[in-house]
């Protein structure tokens, strides 16, 4: 009980704030007061820019340049409540209601909708402080938190730019390489445990990497998309060269992962860079970008089986790696329906509006394809009942997700594309069903 009281005073609290937070860039921006006299909470900020983007428009963004706070922050917010407080109309309605209890809709001066008062009213009408007030567009009731909170404020915005608060990217890499790496361990044997560990760290890294040189071939696009808009190059809360130094970084760490592997690993590994690097290119040249997408995201297919037997086995990691880019195909259609309206206006291709009224056709047919690969594979690496089952789950979430998603419906097409996650799992947990002899060891 107390617990769901601290949450929900945490969240009236956090609410305030980003309500007089854009009040303050409202009366900044109409000059009503200087932004001079707003507290620095600089060391309590981690993506000003961005939320100010989001819920106030490019001319907001733009003011935070002028005074570096934070929208949730105790002295930040106190002291805002205290400059509307003096700039807040204070007459009463006959109900004894404010007009400040009654927010910017029920005011006198401008409308929400930009019209101005008559000549009467402006007479006796509203000061421009009220009317400043009064235009302040509130921001939606949903606000999202994920313990990038908890880290250190210069932190974050590279947090975000490797998308860490959105493991789903991570997961889609990563299962291709966990499907590999389990389908070389000999039968009755657990897979290893070193290279699964190895490779899921790669993942994050690789990923973190993929996602920071997509960001700077995209900062200027990425202004143009609403769901983009706020990532920290976009926004101007990482600059250029500072992405550039974090991406050598993460390179870096990647290179001694890489370097735990064996020299053809270590080859195979190291030919997938061209592939992360010339990406996001594709979008401009191309209404095929996911099919490069695939190319580049099942990579792991190839180099898991080579991390255990030092070679590859094409037989099986060939159509592992077909199904694989089958699979990104269909996900990725489905998560680029989210943006068609603006990626239209920006000039950015991809397979949704390739597909466009025709997309469930062609996801059916990738699916179709996915799920023939794979058992091609379970042939190839002579897999029992245990893994088919795996296999027959899988496209059962696939005809799910293919059959149910509302392609005009951003919210859906995200649930559809994040559940992606559960069907890399069944496939895996069929795979070590298999290596382990599982079915066996319960028939018997």
């Amino acid at each position: 009980m107390l617990a769901s009281c601290a949450r929900q005073g945490r969240a009236r609290f956090l609410l305030a704030g980003l309500s007089q937070a854009q009040a303050a860039v409202s009366l900044v921006l109409d000059g009503v007061i200087e932004s001079s006299t707003l507290p620095d909470c600089s060391a309590a900020v981690h993506s000003e820019r961005a939320l100010a983007y989001r819920y106030g428009g490019a001319a907001a963004a733009a003011s935070f340049q002028h005074f570096p706070g934070a929208f949730m922050h105790r002295s930040f917010t106190s002291s805002v409540a205290s400059m509307l407080a003096d700039q807040q109309p204070t007459e009463t309605s006959p109900s004894g209601t404010t007009a400040a209890d009654l927010g910017p809709a029920s005011g006198s001066g401008r409308s929400i909708h930009g019209t101005h008062p008559s000549s009467a009213d402006a007479a006796t009408g509203p000061s421009s402080a009220e009317q400043a007030t009064a235009s302040v567009r509130q921001p939606p009731l949903l606000v999202t938190h994920t313990w990038l909170d908890r880290l250190p404020q210069s932190w974050v915005p590279y947090a975000q730019l490797m998308r860490l608060d959105k493991p789903i990217g991570t997961w889609l890499l990563a299962w291709p390489c966990f499907w590999s790496i389990c389908l070389a361990a000999p039968p009755g044997t657990l897979p290893d445990l070193r290279l699964l560990a190895l490779f899921g760290t790669g993942a994050v890294l690789l990923r973190g990497a993929g996602c920071t040189v997509n960001d700077l071939w995209d900062r200027e696009l990425d202004k143009q998309v609403e769901r983009t808009r706020s990532r920290p190059l976009a926004a101007g809360t990482v600059t250029p060269l500072q992405a550039v130094a974090f991406l050598g970084l993460q390179l870096s760490a990647g290179l001694a992962i890489l370097l735990q592997l064996n020299p053809y690993s270590q080859l195979l590994g190291a030919s997938s860079l061209a592939l992360v690097a010339t990406y996001p290119l594709m979008k401009r040249i191309t209404g095929w970008p996911q099919a490069f997408l695939g190319l580049t995201f099942n990579w792991g297919a190839l180099l898991g089986w080579a991390a255990v037997h030092g070679s590859c086995d094409w037989g099986v990691v060939l159509p592992l790696y077909a199904s694989g880019v089958c699979w990104t195909l269909v996900y990725d259609t489905i998560y680029a329906h989210q943006d068609k309206a603006d990626d239209t206006k920006a000039g950015i291709r991809s397979t949704a509006l390739t597909f466009g009224a025709r997309t469930k056709q062609y996801c059916a047919g990738f699916g179709a394809a996915s799920v023939g690969l794979l058992a091609l594979t379970g042939q190839m690496a002579a897999c029992g009942g245990a893994y088919y089952a795996g296999v027959s789950a899988a496209a059962a979430h696939l005809a799910w997700q293919i059959g149910s998603v509302d392609l005009d419906s951003g919210p859906d097409c995200s649930r559809k594309f994040v559940s992606n996650t559960q069907l890399g799992a069944l496939v895996c947990g069929g795979i070590l069903a298999d290596r382990l002899q599982l079915l066996p060891l319960l028939a018997g």
